[in-house]
């Protein structure tokens, strides 16, 4: 698996209810763990922990907290001969709301909520066999943007087939170019007011998604269009906030792929 796979497999399991029996083999799934490994891990075969959780030698030692104890049962994984018999480089404890780990080779550590883990995803990547160097852990929230993005583009081609043919190609690129510069202004302060882009989405656009590209394509528009003759083009006032963007990014048409319920949720 790749970092951007990880990435996905990791999100998906943050997003499922907590199971803490179930939590470690996930959690190594995402990671890349074969079921043949898992099997020997849930059997007990290759499973060493003295504290009844998951322990993959030479990997991590994993066990899951009571309301509370996280960071208690942390410092236990950390002390627990079994861990240092086995190499273990990493320990990590959760309840599902709270979530800890050390990578005990460097002595960095993660202290986030549960459902927050995997913007860290970078930090364990090492449990995948990949060699991370500091620049890949510390873009791990551009490769979470980038999956995520990528995941709206095959959602969106879904719905919009022919956005995706030869002849419209362009058009989605060039869509998707304007996403990223509304999300980069959102962020650096270029629109004012906080969360403009996606706050306006999720105001002004159905639950069910039917008005969505209507409401992004009349945001497109606004930013193509001069103050002084927005009233004249009848910019409506909620998309007046916008500022006027020159350079052609916003130029031509402002057409946008429609959206199902699950695109929507992804942008």
């Amino acid at each position: 698996m790749n970092a951007v796979e990880i990435e996905t497999a990791v999100s998906e399991l943050a997003l499922q209810p907590f199971d803490g029996e179930e939590f470690p083999f996930s959690f190594l799934q995402a990671f890349g763990n074969k079921e043949t490994t898992i099997k020997r891990l849930r059997s007990g075969a290759s499973n060493k922990s003295d504290l009844g959780g998951i322990l993959q030698t030479n990997n991590i030692h994993i066990a899951i907290a009571q309301p509370g104890e996280v960071t208690k049962i942390l410092a236990a994984l950390k002390a627990s001969p079994s861990t240092t018999r086995a190499k273990a480089r990493f320990i990590l404890s959760t309840d599902g709301v709270d979530f800890e780990a050390e990578d005990l080779e460097s002595g960095e550590t993660v202290a986030c909520a549960y459902q927050d883990f995997p913007d860290h995803f970078g930090f364990f990547l090492p449990l995948a066999g990949i060699t991370t160097v500091k620049q890949l852990r510390d873009s791990s929230f551009d490769i979470r943007a980038t999956s995520r993005l990528n995941r709206l583009y095959v959602e969106l081609l879904k719905d919009n087939p022919e956005w995706g043919g030869t002849e419209r190609r362009h058009e989605m690129n060039h869509f998707m170019a304007r996403l990223i510069f509304c999300f980069f202004a959102e962020d650096t302060d270029i629109f004012s007011g906080k969360d403009l882009f996606s706050g306006t989405i999720e105001r002004m656009s159905e639950r069910d998604s039917a008005n969505t590209h209507e409401v992004i394509g009349e945001i497109f528009r606004a930013m193509n269009t001069r103050y002084a003759v927005r009233a004249e083009e009848k910019v409506p006032r909620w998309a007046d906030t916008f500022p006027y963007v020159n350079g052609g990014l916003f130029s031509g048409s402002v057409e946008v792929p429609r959206f199902s319920k699950i695109g929507r949720s992804y942008l």
